[in-house]
This record gives structure tokens, C-alpha cells and sequence, in this order.
């Protein structure tokens, strides 16, 4: 293909890119904000950073679409490890890095390459204009992003992590000698892998305790007065917070200037398809539709469902009823494995008025929240079932709700009586409860497969709860795959450019080709 200018009025061989122009702009625009001077030079000396400067040099627009479809392959890789393997684990580690060489990304802590460093940056930008779009989207990315940071972090030196702190105005409060000693019982007691010589010889950190939420959650801190105190090899979760706030921020940020870049034919399409390539199987519409008759669901929830999805099916035959999480959570899942929009009404209908909803009330309250997960009513969304992250991340459980991940969101201990409840064998318990305390939720579900399945090892890696219910139907079944026929994006997309004019078609087509040709091998990464 040749070199084609992104910007109005630059030729061929100067290329302006307009998307990062763009980044600049969002970035750095409005009262009192100038755009940081730092050099290249200066920027790309440092083996790690909080990508708080865009890119400031022109690319072209070859070079655009090849380092966004590597940084998206890393960052699929990133996922696909997570879920395969303990993350920050030797195999983890070592696959890790294998990637990050064949794709051409830093991968030592010593900058040998500015090169390296150069895609690195430039790339993150890119992503986030095509993650920006939707909170799903966000979510994936910043998850993604988070983990990679992680892996670079615990990659550092204890000299290079400090510089790092220093570099970007981390400045966290030390406790004195004489408050370490005061409470060095406490500490003992409370911090995570540390001993009465460690404790002499680390520096504690003393930080608001919604500052190190993931600590505290795994109680490997002390608490006093709204204070954690945290060692500094456990400093990371701080860091993490902060560059996940960052990222967060800044992805809303560039979502609200998005119109900019989509008034650019070249782009927006590239984007589009970048977005949606993360998205994999929805399960969404399948060809069994119909297939999967009522009298079958709770022979199907001891069997095939995932330990969320059968832990609400439980809540919901125990008290006949689940609150609007629950029901979107739960709902979906059993559209996605092949309930009708009849077959739900039916199914809700059922249960619901078997407590204490009367079937008037449920048609005037209920039955409208089913049908909008159908797509219709309301905007006529065709809701896709929630993948393991979405669960995991988002939406909470509170008191008297039964959604969410158990792994994630459950007290362990009565985790592990509904794993003892479920017939899990004691060791498996332990197996389960370890990879949890890790936070390995997915892991753990996994394992949760193998061991209801009595496989030893399976071959995928878990990340949607309809792949864990297929997957169970293919083992019980003999090796036949459930089938369904997936309504992507990009068909939508493809519709939507028939309709245009004649003119505009043969274009279309071409760029069609052109972005198919790009992405192609995107294909066994997802």
C-alpha cells in the first residue's frame, strides 16, 4: 500500500498523523496547560513510564496500523497468559517476554533500543483511541495495560523502581525508625512475607487505605485509623492504582474529543476494526435458539453452568426472585446458551410468581427488562451475555444480591463450604481457595472446571462464562462443540456500507480488503 497523508495539505512523503495531533490536543489543551517540553530523548531514556506525554512526531500512516495491530496482539497475549497461567509466575514471565521480543517491545529493564521504546509509546496512544469508545472497551484495555505495567514494575531494580517514583512525583510518606519499632509486632502479624529481618531492613509506607484497596482486600497490610501501612515490596499496588486512575482518566478524556477522529474516513474505520477485534466469540446469537427446553435448565445448572451462573440459579429456585444485577447477569447467560425471548418470559414468569409476585405484577414491572435484553424494547440493544472480566470488575454484589464472581466476591470461607456443598474433594478446595488468595480468580474457575469434570488439565483458556458452559457440553457430549452463529460488529458495519451510494462503494470495498489484509493474522490471537 502506498503512503497515504493523514492530514490535509501534507504529501506523501511528510506524514502529519492527524490521530496523534489529536491525542496532543485532548491532552493538553484548555487553561493553564502547556505541552510538556521533554525530548524524545529524555522521554525514551526511561524503561518504564505512566504515558502521561503523547507522541510528538509524525508517523505515517503504514506505521500507525502496524503498531496498533502489535501492541493489540501483546496485549490479547497479556490476557491469554492471565488466564492460563499464575500471572508474575516463571512460565508466565518467560512467555511474556517471549512476546514482547518477537513483537519487537522493550522487554529489559535497560533501555538498549529507542526504537522499542518509541512503538511502545506511540502504540499505547494509538490504542486508546479505538478503547476509548465504550466502557467495555475501557475496561479491557486499562485491565490489559495494568498488567503489562505489573510485569514491567516487578521487572526493576530497587534503584530503577525509586527513580521511577521519584520521576513522576510518587512521593509516599515513610514511617519513622521509631514508629516501625512502636508497632513492629503488628506489622509482623499483618504484612505479607515479611520476617523480623526484612522488617529491619524495608522502608513502610503509610498511605489512606482506599489507596491500597487490593491489599487490605487480601489482608496483607495493617490497618490503623484509615491508614494502611505498606512495605516497599508490596509498593506496586500503589503505583498500580495510580496509573490505572491515570489511564482511566485520560480514556475518558480522549472518548469525549472521539467526534474529531471519526470525521476521518482513513481512520475510523481502522479504529473501529482495531475495537472490536478484542471482542472475540459474544455468544450472543447462536444457531440453537429454541433448542434448549425449561425442564432442562436445572439438570444443565448441576452440570454445565459455571459456579456464578449456578450459583444464581440456586438463589433464584430458593427464593424466587433475583434483583436486577442477578437477573441481567443470569438472564443473559441463558440467552446465550440458547433460551428464546418466549422461552425467558416463560422461565422468569414461572419462578417469579411462585413467590411473591402475582403474574400481573411481573408482566407491568418484569417483563419489560426481559425483552430489552433481547433487543426489544427501549434502544433495541442486542444485549450480549457478560464475559468473566465484566463480572469480575464490574457491579459489585451488596447484601442480598447473588451476582458477580464468587471467586472474586465471595467471603473464602463460605466459598468453601459451597465448594465442599458442590462435592469438590478437599485437596481441590485447597487448590481453588490458593488460587483465589492469589487472585487468580479465573484460575480458579478453571480449575473449578477440571475438577467437576475430573480432566486434569483442560486445553482452553477461560474467560467467558457461555465458553465454560460449551466447553462442558463438548467433554460430557464426547467432543461435540455446541454451535452458534455470531452477529459481529464488523457485519453491521458491512450492512451499513451497502446502503450507502453506488459511488462510495467500490472505496469501501477497497478499504474492506485493505484492513482484512491488515488484521488477518489478529485472527489466532483472539
Amino acid at each position: 500500500m502506498s503512503c497515504v497523508s493523514v492530514s490535509v495539505g501534507v504529501g506523501q512523503d511528510g506524514v502529519t498523523n492527524r490521530a496523534l495531533t489529536l491525542l496532543r490536543t485532548m491532552l493538553f489543551s484548555g487553561r493553564n496547560k502547556k505541552l510538556v517540553s521533554n525530548s524524545k530523548t529524555v522521554l525514551y531514556a526511561q524503561p518504564l513510564q505512566f504515558y502521561g506525554q503523547p507522541p510528538l512526531e509524525n508517523i505515517s500512516l503504514s506505521e500507525f496500523e502496524s503498531f496498533a495491530v502489535d501492541r493489540l496482539k501483546l496485549l490479547k497475549t497479556v490476557e491469554n497468559l492471565g488466564v492460563s497461567y499464575v500471572k508474575y509466575s516463571e512460565q508466565y514471565s518467560k512467555k511474556l517476554e517471549a512476546e514482547l521480543k518477537t513483537l519487537n517491545f522493550p522487554y529489559r529493564t535497560e533501555v538498549d533500543d529507542p526504537e522499542k521504546q518509541r512503538k511502545d509509546h506511540i502504540s499505547h496512544f494509538i490504542l486508546r483511541l479505538a478503547y476509548c469508545q465504550t466502557e467495555d472497551l475501557r475496561r479491557w484495555f486499562i485491565q490489559q495495560e495494568v498488567d503489562l505495567f505489573r510485569y514491567r514494575f516487578n521487572k526493576l531494580s530497587c534503584k530503577k523502581k525509586l527513580e521511577f517514583l521519584h520521576n513522576n512525583n510518587l512521593q509516599y510518606n515513610t514511617i519513622s525508625v521509631e514508629e516501625k519499632n512502636h508497632l513492629k509486632e503488628k506489622l509482623l502479624i499483618s504484612s505479607y512475607g515479611i520476617n523480623g529481618v526484612t522488617l529491619e531492613e524495608q522502608d513502610f509506607y503509610k498511605v489512606p487505605f482506599q489507596d491500597a484497596l487490593d491489599l487490605v482486600r487480601t489482608r496483607k497490610v495493617y490497618l490503623k485509623e484509615g491508614y494502611a501501612y505498606i512495605p516497599h515490596n508490596e509498593i506496586v499496588a500503589i503505583v498500580l492504582n495510580d496509573f490505572r486512575t491515570r489511564l482511566s482518566k485520560a480514556l475518558a478524556l480522549t472518548a469525549r474529543s472521539l467526534p474529531a477522529v471519526h470525521s476521518d474516513e482513513r481512520l475510523q474505520p481502522l479504529l473501529n476494526h482495531l475495537s472490536h477485534s478484542y471482542l472475540g466469540q459474544d455468544y450472543s446469537v447462536q444457531k440453537n435458539v429454541g433448542k434448549i427446553s425449561l425442564e432442562q435448565i436445572d439438570s444443565l445448572a448441576g452440570k454445565s453452568f459455571p459456579l456464578c451462573m449456578r450459583q444464581l440459579h440456586q438463589a433464584l429456585r430458593d427464593n424466587h426472585h433475583l434483583r436486577h444485577g442477578g437477573r441481567m447477569q443470569y438472564g443473559l447467560f441463558l440467552k446465550g446458551i440458547g433460551l428464546s425471548l418466549e422461552q425467558a418470559l416463560q422461565f422468569w414468569r414461572m419462578e417469579f410468581i411462585r413467590g411473591k409476585v402475582d403474574a400481573d405484577k411481573f408482566d407491568k414491572a418484569y417483563a419489560y427488562s426481559v425483552r430489552h435484553m433481547f433487543g426489544k424494547e427501549g434502544k433495541r440493544a442486542d444485549y450480549t451475555p457478560y464475559s468473566c472480566m465484566k463480572v469480575i470488575l464490574s457491579n459489585p454484589p451488596s447484601q442480598g444480591d447473588y451476582h458477580g464472581c464468587p471467586f472474586r466476591h465471595s467471603d473464602p470461607e463460605l466459598l468453601k463450604q459451597k465448594l465442599q456443598f458442590y462435592k469438590v474433594s478437599p485437596s481441590g478446595v485447597n487448590q481453588i481457595l490458593d488460587l483465589v488468595k492469589g487472585m487468580h480468580y479465573q484460575l480458579a474457575c478453571q480449575k473449578y472446571f477440571e475438577l467437576t469434570h475430573n480432566v486434569e488439565d483442560s486445553t482452553f483458556s477461560l474467560s467467558h462464562p457461555n465458553q465454560y458452559f460449551i466447553e462442558s457440553q463438548k467433554h460430557l457430549g464426547g467432543g461435540k462443540d455446541v454451535k452458534r452463529e455470531m452477529d459481529t460488529p464488523q457485519r453491521s458495519q458491512e450492512n451499513s456500507a451497502a446502503r450507502g451510494s453506488s459511488a462510495a462503494q467500490e472505496p469501501a470495498v477497497n478499504e474492506s480488503q485493505y484492513l482484512a489484509e491488515m488484521t488477518k493474522n489478529l485472527e489466532t490471537y483472539f
